[in-house]
């Protein structure tokens, strides 16, 4: 069996050109061949997953988190299906993510030959940009060919990922006369260099003539999201920004602004005349529904595929300008400032009176943690809570897979964004996970031996089973609830470390939890809580931040 192929070592040496630092593999007979080029490329770091779907979500945090390409490998078949969720996933929150399907060769489909099915455009629009490559004598012009398509690629994975489908003889066939390494490497550019180098341009920034009566709106995925926060002190506008849009900071930052939209009366006077979005806002629904009553809605996105949900945008601007103000009015800003200190006072007054409640756990755990720390956020009740109980502050770095919102690979996703975050000098990572998310990824706990590991601190909240559910608001008891939606798993999550190797620790309250936090990781730590208690504690927090800025007004 020989590991060697000219297909495979060219893409190697071209994707560590174009700027991949890290590439995930899966093992396979075929992506064995890429891996093994892969890790005889200088600067490279690859990491093996046995799973195919925690492999990709692997990828994703890495690439999430550094800004840069991370590639995923993968052999045929059911495995290259695996990767699905992630790749949509990357679609929707424009991660430039590399999904690289090794396949066997085109004459094999349709024959019902072993682990042969049709890969081509297998992930359909969710990677606009498909090239497949086959293994053809390599000749000068064939590697010209491979190193462009590789470049290409990578150009246009800026805003999203893009799939290369590489066709390969079968490892332990008789190899074709091989061109050496030198060979290969003379019809490269110069050393270091990609094939092509895209620049993306973007437009310059101009001033924006705005009305005294402005809001603006930071999502996730915001392409400057400091722009933002200097945008609305000039300006004079509250500043809405969602803990993972990286704006949730500085004077004009409005803390509980869903409750504040949620309220009727303090809504009636805040009808903006204009509302700027960046990134793609969506974690509470009264946000979403301001936005769609908006009369003048500017939408700051680069990208061609622009975030508008409520389709209700009358501008796209690719850059957030500057700010000229047409008139005055210092009450506009005081208004939204005086109720959120009421509502935020109320909020913390109730959290305060429970320990380990859910909502309390994620306030003290991102005020806790150092500057300079990530913290990566299950996409259903931990982002939630954080948007609504997380005191803006900086030099914290959230991220969550929101693009699909989905609980699917989250522990992987979370140690992607580790590495990566700490391989760029940031600080600790930890992360926030429910249950049920923990354990749709538990494969991603499996690092595997010679695999980096990151410091990172995975805290679980065990309410047993889907706590979301317990908030929906119905009128009546629905049947059946526990097994439909409670979906209590009774798993021991001591048991999960320790099968998987992580340092297992169960606090019994806040102040313990707090303490357990300076150990470094990679570490989990499970709390446990009631869904019934927390949904009964959501609703008396919705009553007494009501009643608060009812009073403020």
């Amino acid at each position: 069996m020989h590991f060697s192929d000219p297909l495979t070592s060219t893409v190697a040496d071209e994707l560590a050109r174009c700027g991949v630092t890290d590439v995930v593999a899966s093992p396979g007979l075929h992506s064995g061949v890429l891996a093994h080029a892969v890790h005889q490329c200088p600067g490279m770091r690859l990491h093996v997953r046995i799973d195919e779907r925690s492999a990709a979500f692997l990828a994703l945090g890495l690439a999430r988190a550094s800004g840069r390409p991370a590639a995923v490998v993968c052999t045929s078949g059911t495995a290259a299906a695996n990767l699905h969720p992630a790749v949509l996933e990357a679609r929707h929150s424009r991660v430039p993510l590399v999904v690289i399907t090794t396949d066997r060769l085109p004459a094999l489909r349709g024959t019902g030959a072993n682990q042969a099915t049709d890969q081509a455009r297998l992930y359909g629009r969710a990677t606009p940009h498909y090239t497949e490559l086959n293994t053809e004598p390599p000749t000068t012009a064939t590697v010209r060919y491979w190193r462009s398509a590789v470049s290409r690629a990578l150009g246009s994975c800026a805003h999203g990922p893009v799939h290369l489908n590489l066709g390969l003889h079968e490892p332990y066939d008789a190899p074709a006369p091989l061109p050496d390494e030198a060979a290969l490497l003379a019809s490269a550019r110069p050393p270091g260099e990609p094939w092509t180098r895209v620049r993306h341009a973007p437009e310059a920034p101009r001033t924006l003539d705005v009305p005294a009566h402005g809001v603006i709106v930071v999502g996730d995925g915001a392409s400057d999201p400091h722009a933002a926060v200097t945008f609305a002190e000039q300006a004079g506008w509250p500043l809405l920004a969602e803990p993972q849009s990286g704006a949730r900071y500085g004077a004009n930052a409005i803390r509980t602004y869903g409750d504040l939209l949620s309220h009727r009366e303090f809504r009636k006077g805040a009808e903006p005349e204009m509302v700027i979005t960046m990134g793609r806002p969506g974690v509470h629904l009264a946000v979403l529904d301001y936005l769609g009553q908006a009369r003048d809605h500017l939408v700051v996105d680069p990208s061609a595929d622009w975030a508008d949900p409520t389709r209700g945008a009358t501008e796209v601007l690719s850059r957030l300008g500057t700010p000229r103000l047409r008139d005055q009015d210092p009450d506009w800003l005081r208004r939204w400032q005086d109720a959120d200190k009421a509502a935020s006072g109320a909020l913390d007054v109730m959290l305060d009176r429970t320990d380990l409640s859910e909502p309390r756990i994620a306030r003290d755990l991102v005020a806790a943690i150092p500057d300079g720390s990530l913290l990566f956020a299950g996409s259903s009740m931990p982002i939630r809570d954080l948007e609504q109980t997380m005191r803006p502050r900086q030099n914290v770095r959230i991220l969550a897979n929101r693009g699909l919102n989905g609980i699917d690979g989250a522990v992987s996703s979370a140690i992607g964004a580790a590495l990566a975050h700490q391989a760029q000098g940031g600080g600790r990572a930890y992360a926030l996970l429910g249950d049920l998310s923990l354990l749709h990824d538990q494969n991603g706990l499996i690092t595997g031996l010679g695999s980096p590991r990151p410091d990172l601190t995975i805290v679980v909240v065990n309410n047993n089973g889907g706590g979301i559910f317990s908030l929906l608001p119905v009128r009546r008891p629905i049947d059946d609830f526990e097994m439909l939606f409670g979906t209590p798993h009774g798993v021991s999550f001591e048991q999960v470390a320790a099968a998987s190797g992580w340092p297992y620790t169960r606090a019994a309250g806040t102040a313990e939890l707090l303490a357990v936090l300076d150990q470094p990781g990679p570490r989990l730590i499970e709390v446990v809580t009631d869904r019934r208690d927390n949904a009964s504690l959501h609703r008396r927090l919705t009553v007494a931040v009501m009643s608060a800025v009812g009073a403020a007004l």
